[in-house]
């Protein structure tokens, strides 16, 4: 990938969820919003709280801890996926076993900007989104006005997911130190 040419991506506001379910997951979700605000040319503008989420389609599992943060950003999205994927792999993920199965940490890009790709590589908005009260309830927390390209308000798509548990743990997440405020370069 030429990274040179990232230098030239105007800022972007992107929404990434983080979930949990192994090794301490509360911790793993923070230490997620760590690594994100470590990334170049990217900083954190916003976490919700943490929720503990009842598991979707692999159900015999333990429950998951998510958030969701708003992030600002100067990488090309499929850049920006490549370095979630990496601060995943840095804590331990594995990606065999069951899909929707356990997990130490998961980053998904649910929204980059108003870009839109289907590529298999990267689908953004974040395919299922719409349909899971673990993404909906925080980025409703810190951006109830949302529209979803293609989907709709935030607000009118929760009523969609109304049956799946969820309890929010926690005040809204901020991150050590000032790297929330602070871009990265």
């Amino acid at each position: 990938m030429n990274r040179s040419s990232n230098s030239d991506v105007p800022e972007v506001e992107a929404y990434v969820g983080l979930g949990s379910n192994l090794d301490e997951p509360v911790a793993q979700v923070r230490r997620g919003i760590e690594a994100l605000a470590a990334l170049p040319r990217t900083r954190v503008d916003r976490c919700s709280s943490l929720y503990r989420t009842a598991p979707i389609g692999y159900t015999a599992q333990a429950d998951f801890i998510n958030a969701v943060c708003r992030i600002r950003t100067r990488l090309a999205p499929a850049e920006l996926m490549e370095r979630l994927l990496e601060i995943e792999r840095r804590h331990g993920r594995v990606r065999t076993g069951p899909v929707n199965g356990p997990r130490t940490l998961d980053l998904d890009l649910l929204l980059y900007g108003d870009w839109a790709s289907d590529a298999p590589s990267l689908t953004v908005p974040h395919p299922r989104l719409h349909t899971r009260a673990f993404v909906l309830v925080p980025l409703h927390e810190i951006a109830p006005a949302l529209v979803v390209p293609g989907r709709g308000r935030v607000a009118d798509l929760l009523a969609g997911c109304a049956d799946q548990r969820i309890a929010r743990l926690d005040e809204p997440q901020s991150v050590r130190g000032q790297a929330a405020h602070t871009e990265r370069r």
